[in-house]
């Protein structure tokens, strides 16, 4: 089992930026892909952004391409997502999620039915 603890989250004004963390129980933690997800009020949870086990490769939704980087340090068990140039329609509650994967496996994941664990949850607000 592994749990998954979000933080970073915040009210931050249009243009602005903010960093979110997911810190994993697991000491294991580079066998897992992991990923961001968001649900903003009234609407279903969205993909933002995967990584594969050790890093070498992501995924961006359309929507925050080019703003929003994805990262992990393994070595402190932890996923990072930098969010730059923040708009008002960034405003969600922010996941992550980790799934399983091989110690061979380069794959990162959009589909959030594809992942084993979630955390909590932080809330970002953008607004001015």
């Amino acid at each position: 089992q592994v749990q998954l603890v979000e933080s970073g989250g915040g009210t931050v004004q249009p243009g602005g930026s903010l960093r979110l963390s997911c810190a994993a129980s697991e000491h294991t933690f580079s066998n897992y892909a992991m990923g961001w997800f968001r649900q903003a009020p009234g609407k279903e949870r969205e993909f933002v952004a995967a990584i594969s086990r050790v890093g070498y490769g992501t995924v961006y939704a359309d929507s925050v391409k080019g703003r929003f980087t994805i990262s992990r340090d393994n070595a402190k068990n932890t996923m990072y997502l930098q969010m730059n140039s923040l708009k008002p329609e960034d405003t969600a509650v922010y996941y992550c999620a980790a799934k399983g994967v091989p110690a061979y496996s380069g794959s990162y994941y959009r589909n959030q039915f594809e992942y084993d664990y979630w955390g909590q949850g932080t809330q970002v607000t953008v607004s001015s």
